[in-house]
């Protein structure tokens, strides 16, 4: 077989905006869309073998959006910031707003869903990594793979100050295939890889406070 073999990828954006405030916390760098999405690639690559060329042709972002109300200067910039590297990274940001008095993002795994699985349906990929940990989105996955979409799913697994980050069970078994990012990071195989990701060097970016 050869061609294109077509990737999207669906950021859960809190999922991954968690990820990018604890790696740059450690000292690694911040977490950047286009040499991820390279990875992807080359991940895609190596685990489904044939005369493709893969590419990542479609990414969407999805997140709830606060007002400006209770927000203060540094964190209004890192949000600007944030959606400048989405729009460099062709990645297609998807807001919804959410009531200033919650702190839950309500709704946002049903219309991330809905939408990916339009998408899914609009025969434009061929596989569909969902950037997520959320057990959620297993009726999607199970939907995607009935239509023939190969799912993937990339995560992260980690522990900081009480909170855990990982992947439920139930979508990494529904899904072809499942990456622990952080796991990457003494991966002989992508190790190298892994150091790619992250920007170590953005003057957007405080250099001495952990962004939260």
């Amino acid at each position: 077989m050869e061609g294109l073999f077509r990737i999207g990828v669906f950021y859960d954006g809190s999922h991954f905006n968690y990820a990018q405030n604890y790696f740059y916390g450690k000292g690694l760098g911040w977490l950047s869309f286009k040499p991820f999405h390279k990875f992807l690639e080359e991940y895609v690559r190596k685990q489904i073998q044939g005369d493709f060329d893969y590419k990542v042709v479609y990414a969407a972002w999805y997140q709830g959006l606060y007002t400006t109300a209770n927000s203060d200067e540094k964190h209004l910039k890192l949000d600007r910031q944030r959606h400048h590297d989405l729009m460099h990274a062709g990645i297609d940001a998807k807001f919804l707003p959410m009531a200033q008095s919650s702190n839950m993002e309500k709704g946002i795994d049903v219309a991330m869903a809905l939408d990916i699985l339009e998408v899914g349906l609009s025969d434009i990929v061929d596989l569909a990594f969902l950037v997520t940990g959320d057990g959620d989105f297993v009726p999607l996955a199970r939907s995607l793979m009935k239509h023939s979409i190969i799912v993937g799913l990339a995560f992260f697994e980690y522990e900081e100050d009480g909170r855990k980050s990982f992947a439920n069970e139930r979508l990494k078994d529904a899904c072809s295939l499942a990456i622990n990012i952080n796991s990457l990071e003494t991966d002989r195989e992508f190790k190298s890889n892994f150091k790619s990701l992250f920007k170590t060097h953005d003057k957007n970016i405080p250099s001495k406070k952990k962004v939260e």
